[in-house]
């Protein structure tokens, strides 16, 4: 393999390992959520309503990071394009091996 086909590779492997922790945190946010929901709907009082803010502050605060998860690992391709790290890899290698021979 040579040095090209390594870079994008490692590239690959690391977008692949951004995607599975971001939908490894989507699965555990969903089920916890689920399960405190349950648990919040039979602990209720006698008339009480469940849709106070109280029983949705984990999901909410919690889903702002997952908000942000999302956009750290979805947003660059969309704004930057994709191949943009390819280029900006092959920019900062010339001018390394520009200012190496100066």
């Amino acid at each position: 393999m040579n040095t090209q086909d390594e870079i994008k590779y490692q590239e690959a492997l690391k977008r692949v390992k951004k995607l599975k922790g971001f939908y490894t945190h989507s699965i555990v946010y969903i089920f916890i959520n689920i399960l405190i929901f349950f648990l919040n709907v039979k602990n209720l009082e006698q008339g009480e309503s469940y849709f106070q803010f109280k029983n949705f502050m984990t999901a909410f605060f919690w889903g702002i990071g997952l908000l942000a998860h999302a956009l750290s690992t979805f947003l660059p391709y969309f704004i930057l394009g994709k191949d943009w790290e390819e280029r900006k890899i092959k920019e900062l290698m010339e001018k390394e091996k520009a200012n190496k021979w100066e």
